[in-house]
């Protein structure tokens, strides 16, 4: 099988050759471990890849992985303190809703490169990601500020709701001209979760926000598209509402919710990884890996529905990763 088949085959729980798999790499790791990352990339190839490709660049200054200031497409100013690691939104640009002037649409990610996106897609067999990742409760709080926000909900705000619906038309318009593209899936983020629960309340996030993600599903599957999300955090009370709207993958911290909370999905959702980046990567033995992902297989997998993604990030150890992809590889319907 391609890279291609394995993953639409994982997706639709068709019993896959073997699990496919998918590296997050962050500067970090290219800085700590040059030659390490290098190595694992030659040996445990990616079977999902992105491409991003406009007409006119996005707008932005500095380097968002470096220390110092990192302005993005939205205007938004990160302070990062350490190199490899994105920083953070110290001043929002809508500190006052007089304030709202200032914020500029990045009309430039509207003009994707239809015919370049096309010819990429062509000359591989790797399954191919839209390279764009609305997010926009994330980027509700880089342009208001995360506190701002959080009493906006509570507040029922007039304003913010005006400004979540003009981030969601920016965001629709952006989904509906990746999907005309050869692209296979289009993906979606927002990090919802703390350590133990939402970071708003379920219902709160199925009047607001739910609707918001349908659409963006809705637009993939009027394509053909399969759909993607990533979110960090304890999510375990809205993965049934996800799987619901049609979500195809889910990229999330299966171990900071645990295992046992999520066997319920099996086979009614993909996992998209991930093997924890909070403890074992950093910490644990290459034993330990090997047995948390044969733990992650048991629980999760149904002819399909894992995906062998991992985050080669801050603290991470270059032998635990390898495990790990070691240890998927012996997974699958021709490798068990």
């Amino acid at each position: 099988m391609t890279s291609k088949e394995l993953v639409r085959r994982t997706l639709e729980f068709d019993a896959p050759d073997r699990i496919p798999r998918q590296m997050w790499l962050l500067p970090w790791a290219h800085n700590m471990y040059p030659d390490q990352v290098k190595s694992i990339a030659a040996d445990y190839p990616d079977d999902i890849v992105g491409v991003q490709t406009y007409g006119e660049l996005p707008r932005t200054q500095g380097d968002a992985y470096r220390i110092g200031t990192y302005v993005d497409e939205w205007g938004c100013v990160f302070e990062s303190v350490q190199d490899g690691i994105i920083g953070e939104v110290k001043e929002p640009i809508i500190g006052q809703w007089e304030d709202m002037s200032r914020m500029r649409e990045p009309v430039e990610m509207l003009d994707v490169n239809k015919e370049k996106v096309n010819e990429f897609c062509r000359g591989t067999d790797k399954f191919v990601m839209a390279g764009c990742f609305p997010r926009p409760f994330e980027r509700l709080q880089f342009l208001r500020g995360t506190q701002n926000v959080m009493m906006d909900l509570a507040m029922g705000s007039d304003e913010l709701f005006a400004l979540l619906d003009r981030i969601h038309q920016f965001n629709l318009k952006e989904l509906r001209a990746w999907a005309v593209t050869d692209v296979d899936a289009l993906m979606f983020m927002d990090d919802w979760g703390a350590q133990r629960s939402l970071l708003i309340s379920p219902d709160m996030w199925r009047q607001y926000f739910k609707p918001l993600y349908k659409e963006y599903i809705d637009i993939a599957k009027a394509h053909g598209k399969k759909t993607f999300m990533h979110s960090d955090g304890y999510i375990v009370d809205i993965i049934d509402d996800l799987i619901e709207v049609g979500l195809d993958a889910l990229n999330s911290q299966i171990f900071c919710m645990g295992l046992d909370e999520l066997e319920r999905f099996k086979g009614r959702i993909t996992f998209w990884g991930e093997i924890d980046r909070q403890h074992l990567l950093p910490h644990a033995s290459c034993d330990e890996i090997r047995d948390a992902v044969d733990k992650t297989y048991r629980s999760l997998y149904s002819d399909g529905g894992i995906i062998a993604q991992l985050e080669f990030g801050p603290g991470a150890k270059p032998e635990n990763v390898t495990a790990a992809f070691d240890a998927w590889n012996k997974y699958g319907s021709s490798a068990t």
